[in-house]
């Protein structure tokens, strides 16, 4: 980044957000309130879920599957109000072609009444084949791939016992309610492995033949045609149209590929995380339209993190008003949460965290039917996203299985690493990068197998990886046969790499700061919490000259409060280079609050835009009750003012705001002494480096932990504690599009 000299541009190049990993970015984009949505009472509720893992036979296993029908059956029964027996899952080698068909037409077709709500879920592989009468110019028809796709149990050279979009499109015809949610996690293009993702796509050529569909499938259609008593050529009308009934969420676009991705402990899908946690966390009644808009962005962020083109697709029953209903057709039965209890043995109180992933040292508050808390409950431990905790105080009696829980502070391990692993491209000097990482201080080295958690990569820029970085937009483009670091997904982080002739010991001595600044990243990303900070803290980002494309983004407190209205985007405006943008961050509360303003650029590189007064940062940050700060400020009679000003290529930058009750007097100290030392002048944004990146990210979170510990007497060890009532910490992206 060029130094910023007074009264110049504050300019971040934009290719892509390479320098987040998929468990450091708050994907859940939160939107805002249409006001009451009237939701539909209905007598029953029914949800057919299916989630495939153990494919053999040729088609590659996947590890997200499973637990997406968890998450969506929790999801379901705590937030949505189903009843357990109305809930029928088929997971595995449950999931074959029979039982799948079996189970929508007895569990679904034959108990849904008019006016139900019905649920069906697939999670797993998809694919395509030939359409006898297709509606698509390719000629073909996508598909849900069972367990059981081959009849003899191994590949056939052109025949699979696939099921069809057009079987599906007859099934939820059959359905006597309009009230119908689909929900598709798998796609239709692609598939096998790419850094540290799996791809849902199970190959749509065999023994390079177009692949069809088998002979029972097409008998099956027919059946359905004559008991809906619909002719061949009224079907082809109905399918032209759009889709049957109600609506359908699908991951990808029919072209694109859909991510198993490893989130902090667990696999799951990208997309189904991102509902159902978004679904937990919903804190307004929002219309359908608008959530899918928070969720396409959202999706797509990860994605592009994944070098994985995703974009979340929705179709209504055309003609109908279904974009104004709510998700599921209903409204939310329960408080937005982050937990439930699912049981409690003696001493040992099991929940589901469905809502977010807190970790050892995080207290939660047991909460009644209007939000007022009962008890607090401490998380002694997490495996993928069941949590065990152990009663701190409150009425003991009100831990019940069912019973939902809030997030009230959040536990940080204190010996947070940067994961890095190393690919195959290295070949012959893998070993030599085994080493000379291994002594590099809080860095893990990490497997690339799918089954852990990592941030990063070590490779070569090969010709098949410089495509992609091509392909992706990527600038500067690295060299071919230099080494660098690459997103989980093997997107390249530019700024990493060097020349081709540069050998991996040479290469990783060259990176040990970036290890550090990217270190700094994951410990800054740790504290983000807009999605459970009672704070009531709202900032909106308004990029100059089109003031009527400002975004606003809050705290959940601010959401609650109707702080964050229909009259303003649920999503960040795509600027074009050069569009300067100010950052208005409003206190809503009724008290002092002390607020920072960093962003973190294509790099990962961490600049503070705010407070820029070196000389008393603490009371620079401070804002009043009811006022409202301008980042950058609007002082022109400064001598060091700056403007904050987008710039291409292409990509994406992260806003992070940071609210605080009380003043982070370590972390500004700090920041007053990396200022002095570097000679940065009052009013000049600071670009966080090196040691001094990861000194002042811990000095920030000591200020936090020993707030939280005061306010309330936590005694754990090993853990630094984040209070959301002390603090919101919010982030936001911004789309640069040339």
């Amino acid at each position: 980044m060029p130094r910023v000299n007074r009264r110049s541009f504050l300019q971040f190049a934009g290719s892509t957000l390479t320098a987040l990993g998929l468990n450091q970015l708050d994907i859940i984009q939160q939107g805002n309130s249409i006001g009451k949505v009237l939701a539909q009472t209905t007598p029953r509720k029914l949800a057919l879920l299916v989630g495939i893992n153990d494919y053999t036979s040729g088609i590659g296993a996947l590890r997200g599957c499973v637990t997406d029908v968890e998450m969506q059956r929790e999801l379901l029964l705590h937030r949505f109000g189903f009843s357990p027996q109305d809930i029928l899952t088929l997971t595995d080698e449950q999931a074959n072609r029979e039982n799948i068909l079996a189970a929508f037409e007895n569990h679904l077709i034959e108990q849904a009444k008019p006016g139900d709500v019905v649920v069906f879920h697939f999670s797993g592989h998809g694919s395509r084949v030939v359409d006898p009468n297709p509606i698509h110019p390719d000629g073909i028809n996508g598909t849900m791939v069972p367990i059981d796709r081959f009849a003899s149990g191994t590949p056939t050279p052109s025949r699979v016992r696939d099921i069809m979009g057009k079987t599906l499109f007859l099934l939820t015809y059959a359905l006597q309610t309009e009230n119908i949610t689909v929900v598709l996690d798998s796609c239709h293009s692609g598939g096998g492995t790419r850094g540290n993702l799996l791809v849902r796509a199970a190959d749509t050529r065999l023994g390079g033949k177009k692949t069809e569909a088998s002979s029972e499938e097409f008998e099956y259609q027919a059946k359905w045609l004559s008991r809906l008593k619909l002719s061949p050529a009224k079907f082809q009308e109905l399918r032209q149209k759009g889709i049957a009934k109600g609506v359908s969420w699908g991951s990808a676009k029919r072209d694109q590929l859909a991510v198993d991705a490893r989130f902090n402990g667990f696999n799951a899908g990208a997309f189904s995380y991102l509902l159902t946690r978004y679904l937990w966390q919903q804190t307004v009644n929002q219309s359908m339209g608008i959530t899918f808009v928070n969720l396409q962005r959202s999706t797509a962020d990860v994605a592009k993190l994944s070098h994985r083109i995703q974009v979340p697709q929705i179709e209504y029953k055309p003609q109908s008003n279904y974009k104004q209903k709510p998700v599921y057709f209903l409204k939310p039965t329960t408080q937005v949460a982050e937990a439930v209890v699912q049981s409690v043995e003696g001493e040992k109180i099991t929940m589901w965290l469905g809502g977010g992933l807190s970790e050892k040292g995080a207290i939660f508050n047991l909460v009644d039917p209007q939000g007022k808390t009962l008890a607090q409950i401490e998380q002694t431990s997490r495996e993928g996203m069941v949590g065990q905790g152990k009663f701190l105080n409150g009425q003991r009696r009100a831990i019940k299985p069912g019973v939902l829980l809030r997030e009230r502070v959040r536990g940080i391990p204190t010996d947070l690493s940067l994961r890095v692993g190393i690919d195959s491209s290295l070949v012959n000097e893998t070993e030599i990068a085994r080493k000379k990482l291994a002594k590099i201080n809080r860095l893990k080295l990490v497997a690339i197998n799918q089954q852990q958690d990592l941030d990063f990569i070590l490779g070569k820029m090969t010709p098949e990886y410089l495509k992609l970085a091509e392909k992706e937009k990527v600038t500067p483009l690295p060299s071919l046969e230099s080494i660098g670091l690459f997103t989980s997904g093997m997107i390249p982080i530019a700024d990493s790499f060097g020349s081709g002739e540069e050998s991996v010991d040479a290469a990783i001595e060259r990176l040990q700061p970036k290890f550090k600044i990217l270190l700094a990243g994951r410990i800054l990303h740790s504290i983000l919490n807009k999605n459970t900070s009672g704070l009531k803290v709202v900032a909106d980002i308004v990029p100059n000259r089109i003031k009527e494309n400002s975004s606003r983004i809050g705290s959940r407190g601010a959401k609650e409060s109707g702080l964050v209205m229909q009259n303003f985007n649920p999503e960040l405006p795509t600027l074009k280079p050069n569009t300067e943008i100010k950052i208005h961050v409003s206190n809503n509360e009724n008290h002092n609050l002390y607020i920072s303003v960093l962003v973190i650029d294509s790099n990962g590189n961490i600049i503070l835009l705010y407070p820029s007064d070196y000389d008393s940062p603490e009371d620079a940050s401070l804002v009043a009750p009811g006022n409202k700060l301008v980042v950058p400020p609007t002082t022109p009679n400064l001598q060091n003012d700056f403007r904050f000003v987008v710039q291409g290529p292409s990509g994406f930058l992260e806003l992070l705001i940071l609210a605080s009750k009380k003043p982070l007097r370590n972390a500004l100290r700090g920041l007053k002494q990396i200022a002095k030392g570097r000679g940065t002048r009052s009013g000049e944004p600071l670009e966080l480096t090196g040691d001094d990146s990861v000194s002042s990210m811990e000095s920030l979170l000591g200020d936090l932990d020993t707030t939280t510990r005061a306010s309330i007497g936590l005694k754990s060890a090993g853990v630094k504690a984040v209070d959301s009532s002390q603090l919101a910490a919010l982030s936001a992206t911004i789309e640069v599009v040339e």
